[in-house]
């Protein structure tokens, strides 16, 4: 049974150690499989399990609050053929799943841009992301780009694309850049002239080379999307009638993972999802009951190769989700 988190903060260090233990201790890595599959040196990952066994956290089972999420981590990455999977614990009260994701997907990324292999990195909006960026550490990485990866909104935000890419670049001491676009176009007409101008035709030649990217997940209720972005003359009913359950970068998905046949997905000016499956390794942050239906449709999609989540919601989508499609 998962555990409650009373706070709004992970232990980084020790949610790595759990996860070392129960790669080794229960699905029976050794520790040089364990360095890899967590970029580490064999050196640490021996350190790691003996300050756990000091620690009293490694005996016969593994005793931490953050057992239940390293166990999940496996399972998801199982059943769903994903490169990594994060699990943290879930907190008491519903409102603080997303603090909690977004310290997970910040920790995660911390280690992530580190890696002098990783030159271009994409990032999404919505409040996830943002909040992600305040558990990070500053890094140095003035060789690293840092991009857009959705077009902007009118009003300012936190949570705004270009906001939340700019802070990221000045973590990181990187350059940065933004996909000069709307999210939708009037019509898929006008979105075919949009689609033929040289800026969009080089910004997005430019997401597709992005090494990672970060995503979220909006539900069709409250999202950032739905507030501040689906044009004035979509009806919002429409869309749910036509079965979507959320958008993945403005792409209004149905529960197969499949788009909603709505003229919105046409009028969308942006990475199509077969250009997320080319990416290396996209990253999706999402936790919280509404959130499970749009989650399992970006895993249906095949597009997903990270997915960063809190434990409830980990095991609501092992229960709702069938095998992830190819």
């Amino acid at each position: 049974m998962s555990r409650s988190i009373k706070t709004e903060q992970i232990d980084v260090e020790e949610q790595l150690l759990v996860r070392l233990a129960y790669a080794c201790e229960i699905e029976g890595l050794t520790q040089a499989e364990a360095a890899e599959r967590f970029g580490l040196t064999r050196l640490r990952v021996n350190k790691g399990l003996s300050d756990l066994r000091q620690r009293g956290i490694l005996r016969v089972s593994i005793d931490s609050i953050y057992a239940a999420s390293a166990e999940l981590e496996w399972r998801l990455a199982d059943r769903f053929g994903l490169t990594r999977a994060v699990v943290v614990p879930s907190p008491e009260k519903p409102s603080a799943v997303t603090p909690l994701v977004s310290a997970g997907l910040g920790g995660h990324l911390g280690g992530l841009l580190q890696d002098p292999a990783m030159r271009r990195f994409g990032m999404s909006w919505g409040n996830t992301l943002n909040l992600a960026t305040r558990h990070m550490q500053p890094i140095n990485r003035p060789d690293l780009e840092i991009v857009s990866v959705m077009g902007g909104i009118l009003r300012g935000s936190d949570v705004n694309g270009y906001e939340i890419t700019t802070r990221l670049a000045d973590l990181c001491n990187a350059q940065h850049s933004f996909f000069v676009a709307p999210v939708y176009a009037g019509s898929a007409a006008s979105r075919r002239m949009f689609m033929e101008q040289d800026v969009i035709v080089e910004g997005l030649e430019k997401l597709r080379g992005c090494d990672a990217v970060a995503l979220a997940a909006g539900d069709l209720s409250s999202s950032l999307l739905v507030r501040d972005a689906l044009p004035r003359d979509v009806d919002l009913a429409e869309l749910v009638a036509l079965g979507g359950v959320g958008d993945i970068i403005g792409h209004i998905l149905d529960a197969e993972g499949r788009l909603v046949d709505h003229d919105i997905n046409r009028r969308l000016v942006g990475l199509t999802l077969d250009d997320l499956r080319a990416i290396p390794n996209v990253i999706l942050a999402a936790g919280g009951a509404h959130k499970v239906p749009v989650i399992c449709a970006a895993l249906r999609a095949g597009f997903v190769d990270t997915l960063v989540t809190d434990e409830a919601t980990a095991e609501a989508v092992l229960a709702s989700c069938g095998q992830a499609s190819a």
